[in-house]
């Protein structure tokens, strides 16, 4: 979809639900909510990207494109502060990666460690998918549970098909504008089999970090009075970001805020809570964002008048 279409979706999405919101207990759950509560939730969505840093940094070296921490906190902030700017994440990882190249003088390395990061962080998000459908089932009336274990099932099957007709097809056989991602995805994964050690540490950060996320949005909702059991946000708030990943909306706005509520309802909380909570966390993706940027500024800044960062760190030359 074109960018002016995914801010149509965004826009009339958002204009649906101010429509939909009743706006009397949206004013009730804010004044309740503890002033103290979200600074501690940025507080904790800026380690959780702390640990990213790590993560990635941890990648794109499977590709040779060696970073300093230093260089590394500069380039993931970059993207971060993107993630604002741009029409999608995927702008983000762009910028970081092209940033890590330059950097490192491999760009082919930050190429691949940027995709088998975000592919980490898709298989966590399944994971946690299937753990919270799991837990959760007994929450629900037998219908509903058959339904939900029903649709999951379905999607299962349908990705392990997707995947297999993926790795069978022949990248002549793919669309033009396909040949290039699908192509690039097998040869990540291909690398990433060949150093098990990295792929499962990577994992095990992907899903530390993922499930802390979950943690912050749980917080959130029940600071403006969501009581529900916490295996339900394991199921929800990956749902939702799923949505938000989908190329159909501005970065996933107005669709990641009716997913979450429409996966909370069915527990019995009701769509203007799910909604506030969306929107409590996009406020927080926004703060972020903008701490990613001014750190970006500073760090470059610093870097181009000779500070602190090129004395202790002398920059490299390439060939």
């Amino acid at each position: 979809m074109r960018i002016w279409q995914k801010v149509t979706v965004s826009a009339i999405g958002l204009v649906v639900i101010g429509i939909l919101l009743p706006w009397g207990d949206v004013r009730r759950a804010l004044v309740a909510l503890d002033p103290s509560i979200w600074p501690l939730v940025l507080l904790g969505f800026v380690a959780g990207h702390g640990a990213g840093v790590f993560k990635w940094r941890l990648f794109i070296s499977t590709g040779r494109a060696m970073l300093r921490p230093i260089e590394a906190v500069r380039c993931y902030s970059a993207g971060l502060f993107a993630n604002l700017c741009l029409p999608s994440i995927v702008g983000g990882d762009v910028l970081r990666m092209a940033m890590a190249g330059r950097l490192s003088g491999e760009p082919e390395g930050a190429l691949w460690g940027g995709i088998l990061d975000r592919l980490t962080d898709v298989l966590a998000l399944i994971l946690l998918i299937i753990a919270g459908s799991m837990a959760t089932q007994q929450s629900l009336p037998e219908a509903q549970a058959r339904l939900l274990g029903g649709g999951l099932l379905l999607a299962a099957s349908l990705g392990a098909a997707t995947l297999y007709l993926i790795g069978r097809t022949p990248l002549s056989r793919w669309p033009r504008r396909l040949r290039r991602p699908v192509a690039r995805s097998l040869i990540a994964v291909r690398r990433l089999s060949r150093r098990p050690g990295v792929a499962v540490l990577g994992l095990i950060l992907s899903l530390s970090i993922q499930g802390s996320f979950v943690l912050l949005n749980a917080q959130l909702g029940a600071a403006i009075g969501i009581d529900v059991p916490l295996a339900v946000w394991f199921l929800a708030w990956p749902l939702a970001k799923f949505a938000g990943l989908l190329p159909i909306s501005l970065g996933g706005l107005a669709v990641r805020e009716a997913s979450l509520a429409g996966v909370l309802s069915p527990f019995g909380v009701p769509f203007s809570m799910g909604v506030l909570t969306s929107l409590l966390w996009q406020t927080v993706l926004i703060a972020g964002g903008l701490m990613g940027g001014a750190t970006w500024f500073l760090l470059t800044r610093r870097d181009q008048q000779g500070g602190l960062i090129p004395t202790l760190f002398p920059r490299r030359k390439h060939g």
